[in-house]
Formats: structure tokens, sequence, C-alpha cells
């Protein structure tokens, strides 16, 4: 058994003084939180390991949403619009996923862990990534991704996502944790999104949703940038489904849906009625010229608010407190301090509801995910802590996973 004592902890909901965190090392799970004294006397042959005043104690981060098999690229891929992005990635991406082999797998997974990121939810359209994410230190929901318009071609795309299924499947433990990526909207066909909902609809499900103004235009009008990309490319000349039609599909299901940056208020009273959450991912959405997602639009209706880094191919880190700096500086209208604690309970307890799992926050039951976080000095006042340790923070200084502590390289 093992108890940590700083000044500062962050349950995963608020920023509290002088508290302690008690857990077990071999079955991983936290035992008891309180203050030091409290837990001295409660459990009197644990030493407790105190820490200076200038740390913060907080649950391990979550990244919901992030493309490990782009993990190559470099300068490959063209920023600033979704449709030049998209081409260039249709141009490199059999080059770039080629050759992100083991090493550059664990290499992003490494990078992860030193931020602070104790789960992560990898989107695999190939499932070249999935040894490296079995064998990840982290906890792995790992999103077994299916694409595909074509309806000619729904039964060989069914098999090839079905064929990546269940390897994962034969790989499932209580770190592994096999789930289903529904592409998009404008990507994968009805009839195959209804398949995969009938045989696996029970799996933790995503899906990227209104990501950009192209897809918007397509989707709603069949028409703008997309349109001359899917009459060329595929001979498609209509979109497969409207936004509304598309959520329909997930009738009775909850889904993580990343982006929807571009998705109106009658989508959002949509994606609130049926308990979906979304995905927020500032970094590269701004990379790709998809506009800023209005997070007082979802805080109105209720909405969980997830962020992500996405992968690679658009952004430039997989690390949580860039985003969170990131999400600081594009939400300019927001109360700066308030809008820290929202992020980091975004990047912890709301993510750990979405993917229904027993972390993200420090308390009796939950699992041992902790990070120990030095901050920059010593500071007087709680409001400012989560701030700082935002603004401050690029790699951990101690990491637990379930309990055992993970070496910082």
């Amino acid at each position: 058994m093992k108890i940590l004592a700083g000044r500062w902890l962050f349950d995963g909901e608020n920023i509290v003084e002088n508290m302690a965190v008690a857990f077990d090392e071999k079955d991983g799970n936290i035992v008891a939180t309180g203050s030091a004294e409290i837990l001295e006397t409660r459990f009197p042959d644990v030493p407790i390991e105190r820490f200076e005043a200038d740390t913060i104690i907080i649950p391990g981060l979550v990244n919901p949403h992030v493309h490990l098999e782009f993990g190559a690229h470099t300068t490959e891929l063209e920023y600033g619009d979704f449709m030049g992005w998209l081409q260039s990635v249709i141009a490199h991406r059999e080059t770039i996923v080629e050759s992100c082999r083991a090493s550059c797998y664990k290499k992003q997974i490494d990078a992860m862990a030193q931020s602070g990121i104790t789960t992560f939810g990898a989107v695999s359209s190939y499932g070249k990534d999935m040894r490296a994410c079995h064998a990840a230190p982290q906890r792995v929901v790992y999103f077994n991704e299916a694409i595909g318009s074509q309806p000619a071609a729904v039964d060989a795309l069914y098999h090839d996502f079905s064929a990546r299924l269940h390897e994962s499947m034969k790989l499932a433990n209580e770190k592994f944790v096999p789930a289903v990526a529904i592409h998009s909207a404008y990507s994968v066909h009805p009839i195959l999104i209804k398949k995969i909902l009938k045989e696996h609809g029970d799996l933790l499900l995503t899906a990227h949703f209104m990501e950009s103004p192209a897809e918007k235009e397509w989707l709603e009008k069949g028409e703008g940038d997309f349109k001359p990309f899917f009459e060329n490319l595929l001979k498609q000349n209509r979109p497969l489904a409207t936004p509304g039609e598309f959520l329909s599909l997930f009738k009775g299901k909850r889904v993580l849906l990343t982006h929807a940056v571009q998705a109106d208020d009658a989508l959002l009273d949509k994606i609130a009625d049926a308990g979906h959450t979304i995905t927020h991912c500032p970094r590269s959405n701004r990379l790709l010229g998809c506009g800023r997602l209005s997070i007082q639009r979802l805080q109105k209706r209720g909405i969980g608010c997830l962020l992500g880094t996405d992968g690679l191919s658009s952004n430039t880190s997989l690390s949580l407190w860039d985003e969170m700096r990131a999400a600081l500086m594009m939400h300019h209208d927001e109360d700066l301090r308030k809008l820290a604690i929202s992020l980091l309970r975004a990047c912890t307890s709301t993510a750990a509801c979405a993917l229904n799992l027993p972390i993200g926050r420090i308390a009796e039951g939950m699992s041992a995910d902790i990070a120990v976080v030095t901050l920059p000095s010593k500071l007087k006042s709680a409001d400012q802590v989560v701030l700082e340790a935002i603004l401050h923070t690029d790699n951990v200084d101690r990491l637990y996973i379930k309990g055992k502590q993970h070496a910082i390289k």
C-alpha cells in the first residue's frame, strides 16, 4: 500500500488543499482519500510520501481520440484547409502509414505517458498499431475504424472491419478494450453502419462528425468542395445521409462524437437528447481550417465535452497540456480560471465517464491512475493552481498506472 500527500490535489472535479490519497499497489485501486493526518491514523503501518508545497496530485490524463498510425508524418501533409489536407492525406497516406513501425508507435505511446496520459483511445484504420497498443503501459480503448461509401463493397468492407475487430477481441483484457469507430457521415455507407451496429453496437462507439465547412455543405446541400471530390474519386454525386439521418442511425446508443465544430443548434439538441459527448480537438481544428467549437453551446445543453489531440497528421504533439493551452487561447471569451478547471475535467473525469471506465477521479474504488505535477512556485490561492499547472506543465514528475509507478524517461 502507498500514501501520497501534497498541498494540492485535483480529484477530477475540484482542487482541494492538504489532501492525500492511499492506494493498494497490488489490486491497483484507490483505498481512501483525506488529510495526511487522517490517513496516517487509519493506516499506521503505511509510510506517507510527502511532496513539496509546489506540487499537485491529479488523476492520470485521458486522451480519447488519437490516430497513432499516422505518427510518422512530419511535413508531407498540407495545413490551412480541410480539403487540401484531405487530398494530401490520400496522396501520402500509404507512405506515412508504412513508415510508422514498432518504434514509431512506442515513441508516441511513451510521449503520452511522459505527459501524464494513463488512458488513450486509439482510432485505428488498418490495425497496424494493434500490437503496440496492446503492449502499452496505459489503458487503451482500441477503436477499430470502419470506412467505405460504396454500397457494392459493403460485404467486403464489413469483412475487413470484422477481421480487425475479431483480432483485437482476442487480445482483450482489463487494460485493452476493443471498441468501434465509424469514420464519418460522409465516408461510411448507412448499410455498413447498420450492419456493424447490429452485430457490435454494444461496444464503445466513436465517430468523426461535422468537422469542416466542406463537410457541412456536402451533407446538408450536396454541394461545395466535397462534390467534385466524391464525383471524381468515387463517382458519387450525392451524400450518403444528412447529419440528422446519420445521428438517427445510433438511436439508443451513446457515441463519442469528435469535432462537431459545424454542428448547428438543432444537431446539438439531438446530441444532447441522445446523451452523446463531443471530443474537442482545438489544434487539429485550427490547422485544418475547420473553425472553432462553441463550448458555451455545449454547456447550455449539458453536453459532455472531452479534449483530444487527434493524430500527428493534424497536430504537433499528443500532449493534452499542449491541447489545454491551445484551448485556453482559442476560447478567449471564457473566464480563464473557470475554463482551466473545465479543461482539466475534460481530460479526466468527463472523459472517464464517456469511456465508462473506473478512472479519471481520485476517489475510493477508482483505479489508481495518478500523476504528480510540479508547479513553478508555491501558490497561495487554490483558484490559480490548475491554471498555472496548465500553463507550465509539459511532462509529469511521477506517474502511477493501476497503482504501479511508471518510469518517466
